[in-house]
C-alpha cells in the first residue's frame, strides 16, 4: 500500500537541523523500535514532510531537505517580547520558581491563545520571550525509511489520530 490520503504510516527517521551554513546537527531521531506514527492528510506534520513521503510504501527509503521557510519558519525579531516584570508575579513575589533563563513558559496572547516562550533574560524591569518555535530558521534534513502503511480505521480518522501500538491509546 503506497503513502495516500487517509493512512496509518509509521517511518523511522534521522533528523538534522543547521542554521546558516553551519554544520548539521542532529534534533532527534527515532527507531524502528520507537518510530513516528501519523495520519496522512489530517495536518499534524510539516506539509513538506507529507508532500516528500506521498506514494512511498513500506521498506522505501527517503532522504530530503526541508527550507526553514517551508518548515518552522524563518526566525522573526518581533516575536522576541519583553513583557514586563508584573506579569511573573504570585502573591506580590516574581515567580523565580518558574521564569528561569532558558525555562519553556505557557503563556496566552490576548486572544487567549496558547504560546510558548523561551525566557531569554530577566532583568529588574521585564522578562525578554522568545516566542519562535524552537526550529525556527533551520533547515530541516530527514533520513529514513517507511516501516508500515495501512489504511487509518474509521475511529482513527474520527479522532484524528493513531490508535493502538506506538499511536496514541484511551
Amino acid at each position: 500500500m503506497q503513502i495516500s490520503e487517509d493512512t496509518a504510516v509509521s517511518v523511522s527517521y534521522y533528523l538534522t537541523a543547521n542554521k546558516n551554513n553551519q554544520p548539521e546537527e542532529l534534533i532527534e531521531q527515532t527507531t524502528p523500535d520507537k518510530p513516528f506514527v501519523f495520519l496522512f492528510g489530517f495536518g499534524g506534520v510539516l506539509p513538506d514532510f507529507e508532500t516528500n513521503l506521498n506514494g512511498k510504501q513500506k521498506g522505501d527509503k527517503f532522504d530530503f531537505k526541508i527550507a526553514a521557510k517551508d518548515g518552522y519558519g524563518l526566525f522573526e525579531k518581533d516575536y522576541l517580547v519583553q513583557v514586563n516584570r508584573q506579569a511573573f508575579m504570585v502573591d506580590g513575589k516574581f515567580d523565580d520558581e518558574r521564569v528561569k533563563l532558558g525555562e519553556d513558559i505557557e503563556m496566552h496572547d490576548a486572544d487567549g491563545n496558547q504560546l510558548i516562550g523561551k525566557v531569554k533574560q530577566i532583568t529588574d524591569d521585564f522578562v525578554e520571550m522568545d516566542f519562535n518555535h524552537p526550529l525556527a530558521g533551520f533547515d530541516l534534513h530527514f533520513i529514513g525509511e517507511v516501516l508500515e502503511v495501512r489504511a487509518a480505521s474509521k475511529e482513527e480518522l474520527d479522532h484524528g489520530h493513531i490508535h493502538g501500538p506506538h499511536g496514541h491509546h484511551h
